[in-house]
């Protein structure tokens, strides 16, 4: 992983909801990504001395953007959001589209619009620093579900993603890893990696352990959603030779069931 000097605060937030505060201490440069819970992301700055400089929304969803307003009031900082879903970010400074980068406190970003969980939802990659903030659209062992786009979008966002060093960290919005893990299990159930992966996360969620973030290696070797090409996978689901999308959009639709 590179050297950097960006730190990330984890916390939780409503039901099963991540919060991230992102600092840089040379430049006191500070963001949540996104606003799921103004009294608990207010409750972190504080546990850190931070003050708030820029929201990072990556969605429109009310558990993203629904404290976008407060928060801004308060803090009178920048808001971040995707242009195409300009209309639906409460109180949107800096609309950004696919491929634009931009210095936060010294440290580039570059946005990437990953469709299929929303239409407009976007994802933050901390290029030099090995992070990236994924909200909805990749989760550990999942993904988002196809609320407003389709498995053809989503597969093209989640290909954007494992282009990615390995070692990038993942930051995912929710804590979802469990039922993912044991939902994995019954589309390739002949994976080592997987069966050894699931059985880590069941004792750090009995230990009430959080199991985010991960790493893109992590999840290549056991994410179902980013293994259509798996021929076990595929024999499972009933897609052999299918086109990767038909058979990614085939395991959500299982998931969706499940």
């Amino acid at each position: 992983m590179a050297t950097s000097n960006l730190q990330v605060y984890q916390f939780s937030c409503l039901d099963d909801n991540f919060g991230y505060l992102v600092h840089d201490p040379d430049t006191g440069t500070t963001a949540t990504i996104d606003t799921p819970e103004v009294s608990a992301i207010n409750q972190a700055l504080s546990v850190k001395g931070w003050k708030l400089t820029h929201i990072l929304n990556t969605h429109h969803h009310p558990d993203h953007a629904g404290g976008n307003l407060e928060l801004k009031q308060q803090w009178d900082c920048e808001i971040i959001g995707a242009e195409c879903d300009a209309a639906r970010i409460p109180g949107i400074d800096r609309q950004l589209v696919d491929g634009d980068k931009f210095d936060f406190g010294g440290h580039r970003v570059q946005i990437f619009e990953t469709p299929g969980h929303t239409v407009g939802h976007i994802v933050y990659h901390f290029i030099n620093d090995d992070v990236a903030f994924v909200g909805d659209t990749l989760f550990s062992m999942g993904c988002g579900r196809l609320f407003e786009g389709d498995a053809t979008q989503m597969w093209s966002s989640l290909q954007k993603i494992l282009k990615w060093p390995e070692s990038t960290l993942l930051y995912c919005a929710h804590e979802y890893t469990q039922g993912n893990g044991h939902f994995a299990l019954t589309v390739e159930p002949q994976n080592a990696d997987l069966q050894a992966r699931v059985k880590q996360v069941d004792e750090l969620r009995a230990a009430g352990k959080w199991t985010v973030p991960t790493t893109l290696k992590l999840e290549k070797a056991t994410n179902p959603f980013l293994r259509p090409a798996s021929v076990d996978l595929q024999q499972t689901i009933g897609k052999v030779g299918a086109p990767l999308a038909e058979v990614m959009g085939e395991t959500r639709r299982l998931k969706d069931n499940a």
